[in-house]
């Protein structure tokens, strides 16, 4: 069994600013962006497209990388899952986040109001909000845009990351301090 590497304290430590997300598209290229990545940067592994061995498989080499470079590591699991798999936090839907949290960090996803206020009931310690802008992962999809993505983040009441058509460029112009992308984090 490998050893669980200690996380930021949930609700104390700073979070990360920049937040890359595994996906099959970009699989190709993790090694090399999150060696690109400042250091102390997040990583979450979703990786919902392999089967189960090969999943935690290509998260051992992953995490080992992680690691060496200082990055925070959040598995899209279960909270069980994570902690058997070394990861310092999870990443799911609101309603998915367990009370009893423990150690981990709880990143939750919104896409609307009504999960901005679940996030706030499950008192998570960050909420990913998108779709920001117009993204590959769901082309042709509405999405928020910098108004309204600025209106639904004014109301959680823990920190906000910006995931959907992002980055740099695209976070200055929302205004949002943390950001998160898959293509947008995966390419030179």
């Amino acid at each position: 069994m490998h050893q669980r590497q200690p996380c930021p304290e949930p609700g104390r430590s700073p979070l990360p600013r920049l937040w890359l997300l595994s996906d099959a598209r970009n699989d190709g290229v993790l090694e090399a962006a999150l060696t690109r990545l400042p250091r102390g940067s997040a990583f979450i592994y979703r990786h919902y497209h392999l089967p189960p061995r090969e999943r935690i498989a290509r998260w051992w080499t992953l995490r080992d990388l992680c690691l060496a470079r200082g990055h925070l590591l959040v598995l899209a699991d279960s909270a069980l899952t994570a902690r058997e798999w070394g990861a310092q936090g999870t990443y799911g839907a609101p309603l998915a986040l367990y009370p009893q949290r423990g150690d981990l960090l709880q990143i939750a996803t919104a896409h609307s109001m009504r999960e901005i206020a679940q996030a706030n009931r499950k008192r998570a310690d960050a909420v990913m909000l998108s779709p920001a802008f117009a993204t590959r992962s769901h082309p042709g999809a509405p999405h928020l845009g910098p108004v309204r993505w600025r209106l639904l983040a004014a109301h959680a009441q823990m920190p906000v990351i910006a995931l959907g058509g992002m980055s740099a460029a695209t976070a200055r112009r929302l205004g949002a301090p943390r950001w998160a992308a898959i293509d947008g984090l995966s390419t030179s």
